[in-house]
């Protein structure tokens, strides 16, 4: 969500643009903007019938293209990033951009017309309202609401929230604001003379496995182009790009890749000495003649508790940050003044590999990859009310009704565990920067989508591109999981196996103690809390939840399903109206203990 740069469009039904409106947007702008009202700089265009304003807490208009950008009578807001800033004159005339390098949403601007544009995966999300009077189109659901709104009450979409509930973010274009609608990916909104038109480009239907060496080549190669190109850019930075490495499958194709495009960076890892992410970081990190750095985590081996925020201050944070689109269960990056630096990480890397909901298969039956569908859509139904659980089922139909089962988990990945979670999640750590993220680059997103399914969820796409990349990463050992694709090269014949790469030994997951959280394991004080928020308010919650199940939920002295009950913690926060309003004060952090 482009907390790093915000805006809203507004497009009159009538001649012109109320004033009061204008007034109302520039009054509660800072309300929607999760930093310091004393670091945002603003802007604003205004034409017949439309007006455009954009805000950012970036210190100068160093960064290209600027906060707003006027070009033959039009003028154009850019959310996020692209590979190339010259593409900025080609998004004035078509904001969609399909065929431009970045991770981005687009306004446009001009006398009597208004267009806003999402990229393939809307991580830098759109939404838009209206009105008797206008249309409103932004970069956040709540300035959008409150734009729209005849006074200040915040109304919310209670029967919306059930998906919040249950998963801890949308699996909808829904947002937790009446009357405000998430842009789908890739899709176009366009309001000419008071008019509305959304025009909406399918996902890539994706082609079929390649069959010979030389086609795998081929594919593979459209992708490693698509991901170079990402980071050919990063080349003139004045100091190198910061890698967060582990010794997983993503951010070891990053690392490859900075290699490969000859990109100076240095490489961090957080963890102990022994634990494998450090281990095989800093055989990477050898391999690849990086400079490598370990993070310790603090030594909390002799305590037996810790103590943690209030839920209600985490829940504000979390609330002002990302809008009621994620739960508290989540760890939101905290703010930090603007930084420039390039940073990188592994997010979205399961775009490559089919998205993270058919990872999780085992079983790719029909029947599996249905009942897959059916439960994201429709988990933990006996807490719900019929309502909210015929509404789940009309979310999850149009999924349903797809042959291609595969294809429609790796796409309700892209449109909503990338589109709408991590989108509204990344808010926090985009209040500190823009980082590069080539898993979400419009150009990769499209190439990887474009290959089938199954290949990639073999991983031996993903395998090939850090080969190709760097070769002599061949022999280290992967954390977690062997490769899946490597079971399969055991049954191939010993002619064709001489000349396939073998990938090594996968090296297990480290269990240690370390592993507690207070998240999952809350003990009975906070579980207490976060008890009595939620039973406090069963009356704004009971349109989607059933009360005695809510209560029988929380019936132990310690909560069985932690995320659930911070879910529930963080609708009901909302719906009492914790935000919009004065953060929460003389909260006593709360104790929790260790399981012994």
């Amino acid at each position: 969500m482009g907390a790093v740069r915000i805006y809203v469009g507004l497009a009159a039904k009538g001649r012109e643009v109320p004033a009061r409106v204008l007034e109302k947007i520039r009054s509660v702008a800072e309300t929607a903007f999760p930093v310091p009202p004393e670091v945002i700089r603003g802007s604003e265009w205004h034409g017949r019938g439309v007006s455009l304003f954009g805000w950012t807490n970036e210190p100068d208009d160093s960064r290209r293209p600027p906060l707003l950008t006027e070009s033959g009578g039009r003028v154009l807001g850019l959310n996020g990033h692209l590979a190339d800033p010259d593409d900025a004159g080609r998004l004035i005339g078509d904001p969609l951009g399909e065929g431009i390098g970045g991770c981005f949403s687009a306004w446009v601007a001009g006398d009597g017309v208004l267009s806003a544009a999402t990229a393939i995966n809307r991580v830098c999300p759109v939404f838009y309202a209206e009105t008797p009077e206008l249309h409103v189109v932004g970069g956040r659901a709540l300035l959008v609401h409150l734009a729209a709104q005849q006074g200040d009450r915040v109304e919310h979409d209670v029967l919306a929230l059930q998906t919040m509930v249950r998963q801890g973010f949308f699996l909808s274009d829904e947002t937790p604001y009446r009357g405000v609608t998430a842009l789908r990916p890739s899709t176009r909104l366009d309001v000419r003379d008071g008019r509305r038109v959304i025009t909406e480009t399918p996902l890539p239907a994706s082609a079929p496995a390649p069959t010979s060496e030389r086609g795998k080549r081929k594919a593979i190669g459209e992708l490693a182009e698509a991901l170079l190109a990402t980071v050919a850019p990063l080349r003139g930075l004045g100091e190198p790009v910061n890698l967060a490495l582990t010794g997983g499958r993503d951010t070891r194709i990053l690392g490859a890749l900075l290699y490969a495009a000859k990109v100076p960076f240095r490489v961090t890892t957080n963890g102990l000495d022994a634990h494998p992410d450090v281990i095989l970081a800093r055989q990477i990190a050898g391999r690849l003649g990086v400079e490598h750095t370990v993070i310790a985590p603090p030594q909390t081996a002799g305590q037996d508790a810790v103590l943690v925020e209030h839920p209600l201050d985490r829940v504000w944070e979390t609330l002002r940050t990302c809008e009621g689109m994620t739960s508290a269960y989540e760890s939101i990056v905290g703010y930090l003044p603007y930084s420039g630096k390039p940073t990188m990480s592994g997010q979205s890397g399961e775009t490559l590999r089919a998205g993270s909901l058919n990872l999780l298969q085992n079983d790719l039956s029909d029947k599996a990859l249905t009942r897959r569908i059916t439960t994201t859509f429709g988990k933990d139904d006996k807490l719900f009310t019929d309502e909210a659980n015929e509404h789940a089922r009309e979310l999850a139909r149009p999924w349903l009704a797809r042959k291609d089962r595969l294809e429609a988990l790796d796409h309700i990945y892209v449109w909503y565990k990338v589109g709408r979670w991590q989108a509204s999640a990344r808010a926090g750590s985009l209040r500190r920067g823009d980082p590069v993220r080539p898993f979400l680059d419009n150009r990769v997103v499209r190439a990887a989508l474009g290959l089938d399914q199954a290949w990639r969820l073999s991983e031996e796409v993903i395998y090939a591109l850090i080969l190709r990349f760097a070769p002599q990463l061949r022999d280290v050992p992967i954390e977690g999981k062997p490769w899946r694709f490597a079971a399969a090269l055991e049954s191939r014949p010993s002619h064709w196996w001489r000349r396939a790469p073998r990938p090594p030994a996968h090296m297990p997951t480290l269990r240690t103690g370390g592993g507690w959280s207070w998240r999952t394991s809350p003990g009975p004080v906070l579980t207490d809390v976060l008890r009595q928020q939620v039973l406090g308010s069963l009356d704004a919650l009971a349109p989607i939840v059933r009360p005695d199940e809510v209560r029988a939920l929380f019936a132990d002295p310690v909560v069985k399903k932690p995320a659930l009950a911070w879910h529930l913690y963080t609708v009901s926060a909302l719906l009492t109206g914790v935000y919009p309003g004065k953060r929460p004060e003389g909260l006593e952090r709360i104790p929790v203990s260790k399981p012994s």
